[in-house]
């Protein structure tokens, strides 16, 4: 019975993903992930390889891209992921558990839509910690059907999940304490010693290019976590953060069981399956909630402990509620369905100016920015570009300069993609990221060569001040506004910097 309703979650969130692949375009950061596929390497300067790669096999090599074909990749994992929780939650306690940990999983914000929706390194990490998962509690289970080949996929799935983002790391650190205080006669046994070394040949593409760029990405991640000062706003935006990511109510329903794991021992198949779940999840949440007690945190770099506690909470409201669906997890239903609903009508029937009014930033903060309006700005700039050209305003084949990775990604993207325009990145390392790196396959800025300098508002920038220095004149740039149902959701400005007069250093060490 259970398994057919999975087929019908799967199918329906799949349906329901698909359409709002299409309505919504790209965000800052999936935008910005494009680079990675369109320049394929053993790492880049925020995170490993992997969504790249995944971009790249479902945009066929990047001959299909769109906003659906960049974003399928992201809903296959998704509907795969929920597969192996539903057959994680069989393993623990029954078809119930692995049914409502599957819906949990379906209803947080954050594996459902951001990474389960959205192109972000998240996609496949959650994927392969889910498999990773899936393996460990197989072991913890059912240990003598778990064969060295087993073994050898656990490595495999872990190391895949450190090649998304290197959260998947903590696996190993989570299963390793499990190990060492519940199942230390493991240490003698040569599998597991195979199984880390597939997951370390797996990462060694990450060492090596960190090796040959000077460990960057090591150096720019430390950065973001150095600060001494205590800082209980941060600590509350992570809580606060986390609470709204997983779904208010999908989060109570993950606490209560929580405060129940006794009795979810008591009545799962093995009481060492849920210990383990715990190593994988707690240990995790108390080190980034005490980063946060001092850094800036983003609240879903928790977002993969959660996979286990969805099992955890699977496992109680399987035996605490008779229902096929408990209250709780309905109101989570309604949560989610209400939260989708109101936002679309808010980008396309009811738009308001929800951030800044002031011109210097409008829209600034404001979330339906955050979907729309690089389409249409796209089409105009096509239009100025194609005419400029014809007319001699302009260069032949004149760049578009930027200075930060957004908005750099959407004028990538959206604006430059379609006429093959060159983008090259002129600014400071920690503001380009990737777009240091595209400049290597790009013929450099000529002298007596114009250039083109596109911001939004919400995203103010003056190239005056950053490029002055390089080229004769800077001209007073169009602004055109972004309009949808009356209201101006921010304005977008197109500069024209002519006649380069000194040509910029190269960004990147030789």
């Amino acid at each position: 019975m259970f398994r057919k309703k999975l087929i019908w979650l799967i199918g329906i969130t799949l349906v329901v993903k698909c359409i709002l692949s299409f309505l919504l375009e790209l965000g800052n950061d999936e935008v910005y992930y494009y680079t990675y596929a369109l320049q394929p390497d053993w790492n880049h300067f925020d995170h490993p390889p992997m969504v790249g790669w995944m971009i790249r096999i479902f945009t066929f090599n990047l001959h299909w891209v769109n906003t659906f074909s960049m974003r399928l990749g992201s809903m296959l994992c998704a509907a795969f992921t929920t597969f192996i929780i539903f057959e994680s939650g069989v393993l623990l306690k029954n078809e119930k558990a692995g049914w409502i940990a599957a819906l949990l999983y379906n209803l947080s914000i954050y594996t459902s839509i951001i990474a389960g929706l959205f192109v972000m390194p998240d996609s496949p990490q959650v994927l392969f910690f889910a498999l990773s998962i899936f393996m460990m509690l197989s072991w913890v289970i059912q240990p003598r059907l778990f064969t060295f080949l087993d073994w050898i996929l656990l490595g495999l799935f872990i190391g895949l999940a450190t090649l998304s983002k290197v959260h998947g790391l903590f696996l190993w650190a989570g299963f390793g304490a499990f190990i060492l205080f519940h199942q230390s006669k493991t240490l003698s046994q040569k599998n597991i010693y195979i199984a880390i070394a597939v997951s370390i040949i797996c990462v060694i593409p990450i060492i090596y290019w960190n090796f040959q760029n000077d460990f960057i990405t090591y150096k720019f991640h430390s950065n973001r976590v150095t600060h001494t000062g205590l800082s209980w706003d941060s600590f509350i935006q992570q809580i606060v953060g986390e609470f709204l990511y997983q779904n208010p109510l999908a989060y109570i329903a993950v606490v209560i069981s929580l405060l129940k794991v006794k009795r979810v021992k008591f009545i799962a198949k093995n009481a060492l399956g849920v210990t383990l779940l715990l190593w994988l999840s707690i240990p995790l949440l108390i080190i980034f909630w005490a980063l946060s007690l001092f850094n800036p945190t983003l609240p879903h770099w928790t977002g993969p402990a959660y996979i286990s506690l969805f099992l955890i909470a699977g496992v109680y409201w399987s035996s605490y509620s008779r229902k096929i669906i408990p209250g709780i997890i309905k109101g989570a239903m309604a949560f989610m369905g209400v939260l989708l609903i109101s936002f679309l009508l808010l980008v396309f029937v009811f738009p308001r100016q929800l951030g800044s009014k002031n011109v210097e930033n409008l829209g600034e903060y404001n979330p339906i920015n955050d979907v729309t309006g690089w389409t249409f700005i796209s089409q105009h700039f096509d239009s100025l570009y194609v005419q400029e050209q014809k007319d001699s305003i302009m260069s032949k084949s004149a760049p578009i300069l930027v200075n930060k990775w957004f908005p750099g990604g959407h004028i990538l993207f959206y604006t430059a993609r379609p006429l093959q325009i060159k983008v090259i990145g002129l600014g400071a390392i920690n503001d380009l990221h990737k777009f240091a790196w595209l400049n290597k396959d790009l013929e450099p800025l000529k002298l007596g060569e114009d250039a083109y300098y596109m911001t939004p508002s919400n995203l103010p920038n003056d190239p005056v001040k950053m490029y002055g220095d390089y080229f004769e004149t800077i001209n007073t740039p169009d602004t055109v506004p972004y309009i949808s149902k009356g209201v101006v959701l921010r304005n977008f400005y197109i500069y024209r910097l002519k006649s380069c007069k000194k040509i910029p250093e190269s960004i990147l060490k030789k």
